[in-house]
């Protein structure tokens, strides 16, 4: 049975939803940015502390399958945000929010809140990070894991064979 490609939001339709949070709605936007910008899970965007933010980096702790990982702190993480931490909504009351903004944005309907974290793992691979650096930094046990990215953007490949042919 073939397994679907991740849904990916592109950088442009990052931007779009994150304008269609309400002003007031720090949680949500910091919860978008740290699995948009830092690939992390839902769950792990729900356990973070203001003690797992350095200056440069994230401390995940306890991710999936209890593994600890280091990702980077967003570019766009501002000092005001580590204040916000930890985050108070539920993870059912984040994915209503993301929800909400990809209705609002008209963006793909089948974008789910995992499409953060699919659209950092599909940045890097477009940017041409190495496999294993991209696998790091998702926390995947795994290569195969992290190889479906490779596959995500068919599109990517005819390009490439184009400019060979």
């Amino acid at each position: 049975m073939q397994k679907k490609l991740p849904k990916s939001i592109k950088p442009e339709e990052f931007k779009i939803l994150i304008s269609k949070l309400r002003v007031k709605d720090k949680e949500a936007k910091i919860a978008f940015l740290l699995a948009y910008e830092a690939g992390l899970r839902i769950a792990e965007v729900k356990a973070l502390t203001k003690e797992c933010i350095s200056d440069n980096y994230i401390t995940v702790l306890s991710g999936k399958g209890g593994k600890d990982r280091i990702v980077p702190l967003p570019k766009t993480w501002k000092p005001y945000m580590k204040e916000i931490l930890p985050i108070s909504k539920t993870i059912r009351s984040l994915q209503r929010n993301f929800a909400t903004c990809v209705k609002k944005a008209q963006l793909n309907p089948e974008y789910t809140f995992h499409s953060l974290r699919h659209g950092f793992a599909t940045r890097l691979i477009e940017s041409g990070v190495p496999l294993s650096h991209v696998q790091a930094l998702l926390g995947h046990s795994n290569i195969s894991t992290t190889n479906v990215y490779t596959r995500a953007r068919p599109m990517d490949a005819l390009k490439s064979y184009e400019e060979l042919f």
